[in-house]
């Protein structure tokens, strides 16, 4: 039987931001979860980030979590969270129309609601939490390494894609004029989604590491 090289967390994790991505069921979490576990047993100050809409970390924690990030006390210096794309909708979605109201009309209002009830408000306010960990300087400053625990393969492949996609949009489009609605603040992320691309293309500040399950072949 060749000799078969153990996955060693201490070894792989040679920059500040790890991805873990692959098939659903392969174990993704578990690997992102051991990881982040040996490195906080290491002495590291380490993040775990989930962005998966069906995340099971709280079941491995047996915690509550939220989108801010929790302290796991049997493991001194590993805080975990839930990135909840309809909890960062509905933030984002206040933010956008808290400022108005009382100030314009009802049917102005229902109006901006609806136009920010689609998919598309659901996806970029999912992606702005999770650009805020990848861009955050207080966040690179305070922890060593920032896992994300991602969805299956095709979905983190599309947020993998976002920082790129939404800054050609704000380059192109100068009314805000597609199913992005009343996203009137999106001028403003273009600097954040600019240094989100840059760390997920730099090498030296992100590993992708694809989880997959081995099957043997029968040789005949």
């Amino acid at each position: 039987m060749r000799n078969i090289k153990l996955f060693d967390p201490l070894q792989s994790a040679k920059t500040k931001y790890l991805f873990f991505t692959g098939k659903g069921g392969v174990g993704k979490t578990s690997i992102a979860c051991a990881t982040a576990v040996a490195l906080a047993d290491a002495g590291q100050k380490v993040l775990l980030v989930s962005t998966d809409p069906a995340s099971n970390l709280q079941d491995v924690f047996g915690l509550a979590l939220n989108d801010k990030g929790s302290e796991i006390k049997e493991v001194p210096g590993l805080v975990v969270a839930n990135l909840d794309p309809l909890a960062a909708a509905a933030e984002y979605r206040e933010s956008v129309i808290g400022p108005y109201r009382g100030k314009l009309p009802e049917s102005a209002i229902q109006n901006m609601e609806e136009q920010l009830s689609g998919s598309c408000t659901v996806e970029i306010a999912a992606f702005n939490e999770f650009s805020n960990f990848l861009t955050d300087s207080r966040k690179a400053e305070n922890y060593d390494h920032i896992l994300f625990d991602t969805a299956p393969t095709g979905h983190t492949l599309r947020m993998l894609q976002l920082p790129s996609a939404w800054s050609g949009f704000i380059s192109e489009s100068k009314h805000g004029a597609s199913c992005l609605g009343q996203l009137s603040g999106l001028e403003n992320k273009k600097a954040v989604y600019k240094k989100a691309a840059e760390t997920l293309a730099d090498g030296s500040q992100t590993t992708l590491i694809l989880v997959t399950r081995p099957e043997m072949l029968n040789d005949k």
